[in-house]
């Protein structure tokens, strides 16, 4: 059994997330302890402890420390299940925590399967301190494909803080291969495109969110207005084009124009960087690169402390895989020698 300690780097839900995904794929138990042991709130989160007994079910594995605010899991997996599968943050306590989360912890042992699964996911989908739905649709995703895994994605309702309600659903068909890949170049200014969206609020948020962002970036900036729905008032701002999204949320008091300065600011960093990748694309997809055949190669806007403890964790179970340039908080280059 391998063990790790989940207060390693940034010592937050991704150590954990990361660990139980290779564990799936490789058939190796592992204990983890420590787990967000420097957060205000640390141990199993409602997201946290749906993502462990999501893999669970998924994988038949035998879990011991299962439980809410738990800080040690053991976990030991059989194999990769096929089928319909239905995972509720909410089911055991009210919780908006992320689907998109639970999402990115499933799907690299779904890929393994023999046949093809069906998730349907309820919570947050639009919420802090993770990836909205749409950066799953417009930007991870089809980055996965490039990959040569095929993963298609469905919002059925927007989920936002704090009663959650959303629901994704997700196709996941086998990928008995993965190919590596070389993303050296930025993408042109031209690719991206953007949506405004609001929920329960005057619309009059969604058009001054539109009228700062194409003010910020350009006037032929593609902007769409979407009346979203969900539970509760939320606002919205995304932008993205080929391997890179940049979003941020509506909050009390938040004046619409300040979510629209946060993603034209995320944006123009990213283009200052001249990178392939955004900051969180990057150590979302090295996971893929570790399994696909032969190297890849990629630059990314910033190295980030997620990064490198997604690194860390993958080198536990892999040994050597990747060489990380750059320091953090700094545009860097990522190499991966993967293993097939």
């Amino acid at each position: 059994m391998l063990h790790l300690d989940g207060s390693y780097g940034e010592g937050g839900g991704q150590i954990l997330r990361t660990s139980l995904s290779l564990s799936a794929l490789l058939g190796v138990p592992v204990r983890v302890q420590g787990i967000r042991a420097g957060r205000p709130k640390p141990g199993l989160r409602p997201q946290h402890l749906t993502a462990v007994r999501a893999l669970a079910r998924v994988t038949a594995a035998e879990v011991t420390g299962a439980e809410l605010d738990s800080q040690e899991l053991t976990f030991r997996p059989r194999a990769s299940q096929a089928g319909d599968y239905l995972f509720d943050v909410a089911e055991k306590t009210g919780s908006a925590g992320s689907v998109t989360l639970i999402a990115q912890a499933l799907i690299p042992p779904l890929l393994r399967a023999a046949g093809p699964a069906t998730l349907t996911l309820r919570g947050g989908t639009h919420v802090p301190w993770s990836p909205p739905a749409h950066y799953l649709a417009h930007v991870f995703l089809p980055a996965l494909a490039l990959l040569g895994a095929e993963v298609t994605m469905t919002l059925k309702r927007w989920g936002w803080y704090p009663r959650g309600g959303g629901e994704l659903r997700l196709e996941v068909n086998p990928a008995p291969a993965l190919a590596g890949v070389d993303w050296r170049g930025p993408p042109p200014a031209a690719a991206f495109q953007a949506i405004s969206a609001a929920s329960r609020l005057p619309e009059h948020v969604m058009r001054r969110q539109a009228a700062r962002l194409k003010a910020r970036l350009g006037e032929s900036l593609a902007v769409a207005e979407i009346e979203a729905g969900g539970l509760d008032p939320g606002s919205f701002v995304f932008l993205w084009g080929p391997r890179a999204g940049f979003d941020a949320l509506g909050a009390r008091g938040k004046p619409a124009e300040k979510v629209a300065d946060e993603v034209a600011d995320a944006f123009l960093r990213f283009q200052q960087s001249r990178a392939a990748l955004d900051r969180h694309l990057a150590d979302q997809v090295v996971l893929y690169l570790a399994q696909a055949r032969g190297p890849s190669r990629l630059t990314t806007e910033e190295v980030t402390s997620h990064l490198l403890t997604n690194v860390w964790v993958m080198e536990q179970f892999l040994g050597p895989t990747f060489r990380v340039r750059g320091n953090l908080g700094e545009p860097g280059e990522i190499v991966c020698q993967g293993h097939g």
